[in-house]
């Protein structure tokens, strides 16, 4: 797995959201984003 160093630019990725819907990077491209992840300590296992 490849780290990112701070100012970098993400790969396309896409992650499943809260309502269990895909999202993809380019969905917000040109935007500001944040991703903030949880282990599955909030989920079901």
């Amino acid at each position: 797995m490849t780290q990112l160093e701070i100012g970098n630019q993400a790969p396309a990725f896409s992650l499943s959201n809260q309502a269990g819907k895909q999202v993809g990077l380019a969905d917000h491209a040109g935007r500001k984003v944040l991703i903030w992840f949880f282990p599955r300590a909030f989920g079901k296992n």
